[in-house]
């Protein structure tokens, strides 16, 4: 069999449904709007809107938000296609390893694979530095070794970051069930947060602070500002907050009836996300003029204090970290299932795909955490965080492409989802030229790094993958 041939097998969807069949179907429609919400709605709510604002767009910055939430919308709708139709674990790994064969799987599964393992480590840092910012205004403070990443500012370690990804994975070995009503709870504090903020801060908002509303465009440090570039750059920057909705296609393997559950939990929970992303947006820009939120790590508290709200503020920083936990949860629970797959089919070492005696995957767990853990210790994540949107992004691209061809095999030998992706062929098409539109808005660094992540998944196939993978011990038989 020549090499094409090999690299293009497509796995049997009925023997992932029998390999996945041991995982408990336990989660409901509030369990995946949690999910979603939780991750979606994550660190960046509080600190994105303020940061591209000062950055890029101006009060604009409302435009990219919805713009960016259009692009994910008609992907999210290839995902819920997808998921109802094969609720397999590792979402866009498994269904292009069916739908295009084992190579494109395992690119696709690769491109997701950076955004969970740097995501961990980006909002674990996240939750440190506001964590940090709170107990500073009670006179606490961490040395800079137990606060940075490793030769970062004197950092050896940052100490927060490792305990709650830890506490995180420690809670998920537990079960999932358990995770997701611990994850609904807090996805409820936090959303109250959010309302607080915006209900307080509605009564303050001037609206010379929109004037004007498109600034003009020039080139600054940061790239463009103003003007609709400034805007294009707003929404590449901004679309790393909604990709979030993989999270809950990862886990379709474990919902109830995921024909129905699969696209009402990634449909609802990213319309909820775009309503709290452009209502803190609006706020926050109305309430003080946007040119101050340049290099703020807490522009909510900051913009509270500003109109004589400290406790207010301090409360909504308080329920902000706690609710960071929100987004760890639905990373890891997402990334560890993804690993579990590799596993599963072989792609890496077979243990990864082991479940324990209670049908947990906590191999692929506990191998996602020490990776996070890793990254978050010694890497800035400033430096890591362009991949997370680079690769999320190719394999929108291929889920998008994928309906096609999965079109053509429903009723046959996958079965025919109650949802389907509306307005075909066209929204399929749609859905991919936006993702490829904020693909090629991305840095020049971002598309650097993706090149050799893709290179290193590249090796590993060819290396390993391609020899130890269940189609090639399927083919050998």
């Amino acid at each position: 069999m020549n090499i094409w041939k090999r690299m293009t097998m497509k796995e049997d969807p009925s023997t992932y449904e029998i390999k996945d069949a041991h995982l408990a179907r336990t989660l409901r429609v509030r369990d995946f709007l949690g999910l979603g919400v939780g991750t979606i709605v994550s660190a960046s709510i509080f600190t994105l809107p303020g940061e591209v604002a000062a950055q890029h767009t101006g009060p604009a910055v409302v435009i990219s938000f919805v713009i960016a939430a259009v692009v994910a919308g008609l992907v999210a709708f290839a995902y819920a296609e997808m998921s109802a139709a094969m609720p397999f674990a590792g979402s866009a790994y498994s269904w292009i390893n069916v739908i295009f064969g084992e190579f494109f799987g395992w690119i696709a599964g690769w491109a997701l694979l950076a955004e969970y393992f740097i995501a961990l480590a980006f909002v674990g840092s996240g939750l440190s530095a506001n964590f940090r910012a709170l107990i500073a205004q009670f006179g606490v403070k961490l040395p800079n070794a137990l606060s940075n990443t490793f030769g970062n500012n004197g950092g050896i370690v940052d100490l927060v970051s490792v305990i709650v990804i830890i506490a995180v994975a420690l809670l998920i070995a537990q079960g999932v069930s358990g995770a997701a009503r611990v994850e609904n709870l807090l996805v409820i504090l936090k959303v109250f947060a959010i309302l607080l903020f915006v209900v307080v801060g509605a009564f303050a908002i001037k609206e010379a602070n929109f004037v004007p509303f498109i600034p003009k465009y020039r080139m600054t440090a940061n790239g463009a500002f103003g003007g609709w570039q400034g805007i294009y750059s707003g929404v590449s920057m901004i679309f790393l907050s909604y990709i979030g909705f993989d999270s809950i296609a990862a886990n379709s393997a474990e919902a109830i009836n995921p024909q129905k559950t699969m696209p009402r939990g990634i449909l609802g929970s990213l319309l909820i996300a775009v309503v709290l992303f452009v209502a803190v947006s609006l706020v926050l820009i109305g309430v003080m003029p946007y040119m101050k939120y340049a290099n703020s790590a807490e522009p909510v508290g900051m913009a509270l204090r500003a109109i004589n709200h400290p406790y207010v503020a301090v409360v909504v920083q308080t329920i902000a970290v706690v609710g960071m936990f929100t987004a760890l949860i639905g990373m890891t629970l997402a990334g560890s299932r993804l690993i579990y797959s590799f596993g599963r089919d072989g792609m890496l070492p077979k243990w990864l795909g082991k479940l324990d005696e209670k049908n947990r995957p906590n191999h692929a767990l506990f191998a996602l955490t020490f990776g996070a853990v890793l990254i978050g210790a010694f890497f800035p994540f400033a430096f890591l965080s362009q991949l997370i949107s680079a690769g999320t992004l190719i394999s929108f691209m291929f889920v998008c492409l994928g309906i096609y061809a999965l079109r053509r095999r429903e009723g046959k030998d996958i079965k025919d989802p109650d949802f389907k992706m509306p307005l075909y062929p066209v929204m399929p098409f749609l859905g991919f030229a936006a993702a490829l539109f904020v693909f090629l808005g991305l840095s020049h660094d971002a598309k650097l790094y993706a090149g050799f992540w893709f290179l290193a998944g590249l090796i590993i196939y060819f290396v390993y993958g391609i020899n130890h993978s269940a189609l090639s011990q399927k083919q050998k038989q």
